[in-house]
């Protein structure tokens, strides 16, 4: 039996809709007062609500002061699910010790060293990404015993060299479960590095095969008329996804209560370069039109209410959204520190940007492979 979507939570509740990259602010402490929880000197409910979290969002972070003895800690764990950064050294023993270790984890003095202060801003998001997952999750009830959503994962390849590596991504995702259609565009499935990559995948794999003259949009079709997952998710072979990419999509569709979701297009790997690249210009954490194609993620039913890929060579993810919004889907733009684009030989994409353009936009530049560390990468 298919497992029940997560559902969506109360609307009133803070999310990590509105998150601020960079905090304006100062460091505030979040006390006891023997009747109640203070934050930034003012009043907060037991359960916060987005206003309240809108009042703290340009802090650089709120340091938690636990009373010696047990007391209600929704207050606490309701910011941790807004991603309100906060820290504390030392928690008290009573205190789930997850959350103690997550909140001493991170400083908002800290930084990495290098004096940049970038790198400070996304260390310290990085921290509101796993504080927010924390307490989502406590907040939903999803604890481990439960049945997660099966989500049916499309893509399509050409490319068999790459087959491997990305099964082995999709296979090592947390908190959901899997199954991968993929789509063989021009590459028989008895070709050698396809057989290896398919023997090495612990997960169960469709297969389906197209000729190199069929448009892209119609290989992913193909593929996805076999899904029977509860979730569809929009895969791409030559890209990096960190080990809780969809289980953070279920997360953004369920407090968000969007048709669709994705993450923002921020980590690029300019292979020729050998350089990372990210791009801030797109915020995350709002309703968007628009997400990076590869990490589009939506229920089965709204992917075929909206007729699926449209039968074209490229521009396919932007067409799947455009109708979907056209047909009154709502779309999400979560984080997308678990995310990121190879982009090498201009031959090898449906897209055409040149490196120039990518080297214009960015905010930053790292030598090297230099992902987020939400993407775990080894």
């Amino acid at each position: 039996m298919p497992a029940q979507p997560i559902s969506p939570l109360p609307s009133l509740l803070a999310t990590p809709a509105g998150f601020l990259r960079s905090a304006a602010g100062d460091t505030a402490e979040l006390s006891w007062t023997g009747e109640g929880w203070l934050a930034a000197g003012s009043p907060l409910g037991d359960r916060p609500d987005a206003e309240e979290a809108a009042r703290l969002r340009p802090l650089r972070g709120l340091v938690v002061r636990w009373p010696a003895s047990e007391v209600p800690i929704g207050a606490v764990t309701g910011l941790a699910a807004a991603g309100v950064p906060l820290h504390a050294a030392v928690s008290p023993d009573w205190v789930d010790p997850e959350l103690a270790r997550l909140l001493a984890a991170w400083a908002p003095e800290e930084d990495d060293g290098s004096g940049l202060r970038s790198v400070t801003a996304l260390r310290r998001e990085e921290h509101s990404v796993r504080l927010r997952r924390h307490g989502l999750r406590d907040r939903m009830g999803t604890g481990r015993a439960e049945t997660p959503p099966t989500v049916s994962v499309v893509m399509s390849s050409m490319r068999p060299h790459l087959l491997g590596a990305a099964l082995g991504q999709i296979a090592g995702q947390r908190r959901v479960r899997v199954e991968v259609l993929l789509g063989l565009h021009g590459v028989p499935a008895a070709h050698e590095e396809v057989r290896r990559a398919l023997r090495g995948c612990a997960l169960p794999v469709t297969v389906v095969e197209a000729e190199g003259e069929t448009p892209f949009g119609e290989v992913l079709n193909l593929a996805a008329s076999r899904a029977e997952g509860d979730y569809l998710a929009k895969w791409d072979d030559d890209d990096w996804y960190g080990p809780e990419h969809l289980a953070d999509l279920l997360l953004a569709r369920a407090y968000s209560g969007a048709d669709i979701v994705g993450t923002a297009a921020e980590f690029f790997y300019l292979e020729p370069l050998n350089a990372t690249v990210r791009r801030t210009d797109y915020t995350s954490e709002v309703w968007s039109e628009h997400v990076a194609g590869g990490t589009i993620l939506l229920p089965a039913d709204t992917f075929r209410d909206a007729g699926g890929f449209p039968p074209l060579p490229r521009g396919v993810d932007a067409g799947l959204l455009k109708a979907a919004h056209a047909a009154g889907a709502r779309v999400y733009r979560t984080h997308g520190l678990g995310y990121v684009l190879r982009r090498s030989v201009g031959t090898e994409h449906t897209w055409r940007l040149s490196l120039a353009h990518f080297l214009r936009v960015a905010s930053n530049q790292w030598r090297g492979f230099r992902p987020s560390l939400i993407l775990e990468a080894r």
